[in-house]
């Protein structure tokens, strides 16, 4: 964790456990009552990074999956570790979408992430982030180039265990499929929830 904190702190969803940590320390250091207590909830909180379980909402679920365009090439290319730091990179910038637009991860592929959405709307805003991320990294570091590809569909998924499963899902990873390298693909039914918001799309 020493070693590699610098990498946890660029995924939202530990940004939180850093901070109750470093604030029980800082209170146990000063030998306040009750601070032990408070770095056992930051420890729970590191073992449960995903503990806010995927609720159920009124209305049709957006999923979106992203996928690393080449990964296997990247490997040839880069090596693990090359390829491993494309992989982060790309987890940083697809987290801090969601984040910024309300979204949940709801697993990592390995090539890519799986998320989920309420508003459709947010899912393509974040998505379009998404896309200048790796635009901006691909500018910034050229040796460690990143594509990726993003599809999106909406539905009524089956929800279980805090995953989606169910034909709205298999959709969505074919969708993501069938998208062009650094392109955002969508399903009729996307473009249909979106109408009145100000995105322009291309059949």
């Amino acid at each position: 964790l020493a070693d590699k904190y610098e990498e946890y702190l660029l995924e939202p969803q530990y940004i939180a456990m850093f901070q109750a940590g470093s604030s029980a320390l800082e209170r146990y250091l000063k030998g306040e009552e009750g601070a032990t207590s408070l770095i056992a909830s930051a420890l729970s909180d590191w073992r449960n990074p995903n503990k806010d379980s995927i609720s159920t909402t009124e209305g049709p679920i957006t999923v979106v999956f992203t996928d690393i365009v080449g990964s296997t090439k990247l490997t040839q290319d880069l090596g693990d570790e090359g390829a491993q730091k494309v992989v982060r990179v790309h987890n940083a910038i697809v987290r801090v979408a969601l984040k910024d637009f309300q979204g949940k991860e709801v697993k990592h592929t390995g090539d890519g992430i799986m998320a989920r959405f309420a508003k459709s709307h947010q899912a393509i805003e974040a998505a379009l982030i998404m896309i200048k991320g790796l635009e901006a990294h691909n500018a910034q570091s050229p040796e460690l180039p990143l594509h990726m590809r993003i599809g999106i569909n909406a539905g009524e998924p089956i929800v279980e265990e805090n995953d989606l499963f169910g034909s709205t899902v298999q959709m969505a990873a074919r969708i993501c499929d069938a998208a062009e390298t650094d392109k955002i693909l969508v399903s009729n039914i996307i473009r249909e929830l979106s109408q009145g918001k100000s995105l322009n799309f291309v059949e």
